[in-house]
């Protein structure tokens, strides 16, 4: 009897496991879908973002309208920002006559190594800039948790997209059309 008892003790203890780590797996899964990634609850709605640029040209997302825009949330010591400026500026350069607007919203602490870099790279599109890095207003105002973070507003002022990295031409040109 005690043989017995033994190994039914152990499959009701392997049981209850089981059963605890589907239980941790939804909660887990629950959890996911209730975390929005940031900007989600903006999406349909007006982006306001009004700022002056690093080089001092004054920005105003509501006084473009009539223009498809990129706000990029990047930063120049970012591996992935950096990488993602080329095709970031190809787009530009192709849909920029068109009425294709970029929004840069840098994560730099450095107002040197920003200039440097957007002179180098040839960077056209204004740059927001605080100095704060993480902790800079647009970023923590929009919640925003990694870079590079990419948003697309259309013509209306609405943000659209919030995750416009991916088939960003495309993305552009259909918001164009519109």
């Amino acid at each position: 009897m005690k043989h017995f008892l033994r190994p039914l003790a152990i499959r009701q203890l392997l049981a209850f496991c089981r059963l605890g780590a589907v239980a941790s797996a939804a909660a887990l899964a629950l959890n996911a879908a209730e975390e929005k990634a940031p900007g989600s609850n903006l999406v349909g709605k007006p982006l306001a973002i009004k700022f002056s640029a690093v080089d001092g040209r004054a920005v105003d997302v509501e006084k473009l309208r009539g223009k498809v825009i990129l706000v990029d949330f990047w930063a120049t010591w970012c591996g992935p920002c950096v990488r993602e400026v080329p095709h970031v500026k190809t787009v530009y350069e192709k849909l920029h006559p068109k009425g294709f607007e970029i929004v840069g919203i840098s994560f730099d602490e450095k107002k040197s190594a920003l200039q440097a870099f957007v002179l180098k790279e040839k960077m056209a599109w204004p740059q927001y800039f605080d100095g704060k890095g993480w902790d800079n207003q647009m970023g923590t105002r929009f919640g925003i948790e990694s870079i590079p973070t990419m948003w697309l507003v259309d013509k209306k002022g609405v943000l659209r997209d919030i995750d416009a990295g991916e088939n960003l031409e495309n993305k552009v040109q259909k918001l164009l059309a519109e």
